[in-house]
């Protein structure tokens, strides 16, 4: 009984003994944090006021240029990884810093956006004095802003001198580059020499962050109708019609393959008619039809985000079966593409949260916990979670990613970017 007694006692200190304080070097580390963040939120103004749509080339190579140069001015050795021609995408900006002190980090972030050059919404502008409308401002140049500046404080105070950290900025991760296994090859191979992977997409708040992320990839349905007149439809020598054979897949996607949990799929864009065509590089399409004229053909394009492989494979043995029971005269096809793998909540994703928790408190910003991984889209570094232990969500906060309603929060910027310099200062000198 008295060693019960014991053991309660002992669990109640733990849980209320206070967090670890901050070092005297840790303290350094803030305070430069904090007399360079005028400089970092002007930087991200620089770099948001410079269009980088996925399919803007030269627009991504530029903002790379901007922070290849910031690298270099820090110690870091940069180097621009372009693609080829027909792959129709920009490359990769990496930048590294060698030794053999601590972890070996990978720090993940992307430089390209959603907005491409004829999007309206180009401009950083402010609306309140906490917060600015910015394309890319929050997915996700302000994360890779905070990663800079953290990495320019530690190496203002002269930690970084043996430290084996590298910067991984790709320029597609809002649509990446086919075929995957040479888009993503520079990222895994990062990472292959790396102990530890942290990723600067979004942050939900002070008191999340992600260590499992659900997986994403394509599929496309095509039908094939008879072409006739209206008047005949339905009757047995002229059948259903592509767009109603489409219909009927759709609807039975919806009510026979949804139900499990953490899986979504979406259809993206819908075409149909006589003719159809559709550019899968701009995204754009047309139809030709008329209403006194049966549907010849239809395709939808959409994508499946999944929590495993299994479930993934599931969902789309579901949706090939559905897509084989045809309405009269019509015949339809399925085609998936891989795209991100799903990120697992492994043991080691869990141990870095409880990293960034202590740090956390002893910044007196809160406790930080996992975020459900059915709010979050896929990025990055699941193409790296089979490799390195990976936590996520460590970016910028903001609200409207993806719409022209985008922001960024100014007012968090600095403590986001002292949480991360601090966890990065402790990670370099773990054994």
């Amino acid at each position: 009984m008295r060693t019960q007694i014991i053991a309660c006692c002992l669990l109640l200190f733990i849980s209320i003994a206070p967090a670890q304080k901050l070092t005297r070097i840790e303290k350094k580390i803030v305070a430069t944090v904090a007399q360079n963040n005028t400089d970092a939120l002007q930087f991200l103004e620089k770099v948001v006021n410079i269009n980088s749509g996925t399919l803007n080339l030269k627009g991504v190579q530029k903002v790379g240029e901007v922070f290849g140069t910031a690298f270099t001015d820090i110690g870091f050795e940069t180097n621009w990884i372009p693609m080829p021609e027909e792959m129709n995408r920009a490359g990769h900006l990496f930048a590294e810093t060698k030794g053999s002190k601590g972890k070996k980090l990978l720090l993940v972030g992307h430089l390209d956006t959603v907005f491409e050059e004829d999007s309206p919404f180009q401009t950083f502008t402010m609306v309140t004095d906490s917060t600015a409308h910015a394309p890319g401002g929050n997915d996700m140049k302000g994360g890779d802003v905070i990663v800079l500046y953290a990495l320019k404080a530690l190496r203002e105070n002269g930690l970084l001198d043996d430290a084996q950290i590298i910067v991984a900025f790709t320029g597609d991760e809002e649509s990446t580059g086919s075929p995957l296994e040479l888009s993503r090859k520079d990222l895994i191979n990062a990472a292959k020499r790396s102990d530890i992977a942290l990723g600067f997409e979004t942050s939900t708040g002070f008191n999340y962050a992600t260590v499992a992320r659900r997986g994403s990839s394509g599929w496309e349905v095509n039908v094939t109708g008879k072409r006739a007149h209206s008047s005949g439809i339905f009757n047995e020598r002229v059948g259903a019609g592509a767009i109603f054979e489409m219909s009927r897949i759709l609807h039975q996607f919806y009510t026979d393959v949804k139900g499990e949990d953490l899986l979504t799929f979406n259809p993206g864009v819908l075409l149909g008619g006589t003719f159809v065509n559709f550019d899968p590089k701009t995204g754009k399409g047309d139809a030709f039809g008329k209403t006194n004229v049966v549907s010849q053909t239809a395709m939808v394009k959409g994508g499946l985000r999944f929590i495993s492989e299994e479930q993934k494979e599931r969902a789309r043995a579901k949706m090939r079966e559905i897509v084989g029971q045809n309405l009269p005269q019509t015949s339809a096809t399925v085609r998936f593409t891989d795209s991100y793998p799903a990120m697992q909540p492994t043991a080691g994703n869990k141990e870095l949260l409880k990293t960034l928790n202590t740090v956390s408190l002893a910044l007196g910003q809160g406790e930080v916990v996992a975020y459900d991984p059915g709010k979050r889209g896929a990025a990055d570094v699941s193409f790296i979670a089979e490799y390195v232990d990976c936590l996520d969500g460590l970016g910028t906060m903001g609200t409207g990613a993806h719409t022209p309603e985008e922001t960024v929060n100014l007012n968090t910027f600095e403590a986001l970017t002292k949480r991360t310099a601090i966890l990065i200062y402790r990670l370099i000198n773990q054994d």
